[in-house]
């Protein structure tokens, strides 16, 4: 059995020269020499980042890298700058963190121009009259008690923002829908998702500008999935929205969809027997404050069941509420 270790190595044969021995091995390729003359300045590189301070350099007159374009020599490789240490924990702002369950308003969106589903909606810098500057006052100062009551912490919510309401806070027609979507929720304003769209072509319909009504949900917070709002969800934001109905004074409601219309009507009956018909909104808090309603359907309803039927009970409806408001629907173009 032979020794693989002791096993002699063979000897040069004729015409075979060792490459490590023999003073006439052949030069590299310059192919060759490039790959390993990139490969050391890699290497040197990666030293001199981790803190090597010395490199030696060859002897030019032994180098086996004639062939090569001329490149910096190893010694002028400059070693990149070492990062500036972060300062101590001491030295650092310190950045004041809400309490755990505190609530954190969303910061309010720029209104000039705001991305929907279908577009943009362009809302310029409204010029307040006196009446309309109060009012505004009113709501404003009622959003800041509904985030400080902060009803919805007892929902079932992932919302990122509080939908409160937008529009003319003197606006003659007031819509009221169930609550924000996702889309609304991204951006801080009612009805801006598909649903969206659709009434404002309903609104175009009638002559109607979206900055002339004012626009609002029952919930100011988005549930889970776009879930229908439970008894006591509607139940805790009802306050609320009894308040922004009262600053509001509108001449008529347009409630869309059964949820809001439960909520304003206090009443268990179905859209198809509430619908075409107005009926009074009362103030449970005071005696005597009443608002004419116009029950009709969700524009999400419409945009599932888009069938002519629909369209025309919906544009039956609106036509009640332009009667009311003494509105002429605009001629259409040939």
């Amino acid at each position: 059995m032979v020794n693989r270790r002791s096993r002699p190595m063979p000897g040069p044969t004729v015409g075979y020269a060792c490459p490590m021995t023999s003073p006439a091995s052949p030069s590299p390729s310059p192919d060759s020499a490039a790959r390993q003359f990139r490969a050391a300045r890699q290497q040197l590189r990666a030293s001199l980042m981790f803190g090597a301070d010395f490199v030696p350099k060859r002897s030019t007159a032994s180098s086996d890298f004639t062939n090569i374009p001329v490149e910096p020599a190893v010694s002028e490789v400059v070693a990149p700058p070492r990062p500036t240490p972060a300062p101590d924990r001491a030295s650092r702002p310190q950045v004041a963190r809400p309490a755990p369950g505190t609530l954190v308003s969303a910061p309010v969106a720029d209104q000039t121009m705001q991305p929907t589903a279908s577009g943009i909606i362009e809302t310029k810098p409204r010029v307040l009259s006196p009446k309309q500057a109060d009012a505004q006052a009113r709501l404003d100062a009622l959003r800041r008690k509904y985030e400080a009551d902060a009803p919805h912490k007892a929902f079932v919510t992932d919302h990122h923002c509080i939908v409160f309401g937008d529009g003319d806070p003197c606006a003659k027609l007031m819509i009221i829908g169930e609550a924000p979507g996702a889309e609304e929720d991204k951006v801080g304003l009612p009805f801006v998702g598909r649903a969206g769209g659709l009434l404002e072509k309903m609104l175009g319909g009638m002559g109607i500008k979206r900055a002339d009504v004012y626009i609002t949900n029952v919930l100011k917070t988005r549930p889970p999935n776009n879930a229908t709002p439970t008894a006591d969800e509607a139940a805790a934001s009802a306050p609320y929205l009894h308040e922004q109905i009262k600053i509001i004074g509108p001449v008529c409601i347009l409630a869309l969809g059964l949820p809001a219309t439960k909520v304003l009507l206090n009443t268990t009956e179905a859209m198809s027997g509430l619908r075409g018909q107005w009926w009074v909104y009362t103030d449970p808090r005071m005696n005597g404050y009443e608002v004419p309603v116009m029950p009709t359907y969700h524009p999400a309803f419409l945009l599932r069941s888009y069938t002519r039927e629909n369209r025309e009970k919906v544009w039956s409806d609106l036509k009640m509420i332009m009667d009311r408001l003494g509105l002429t629907a605009p001629a259409r173009a040939e």
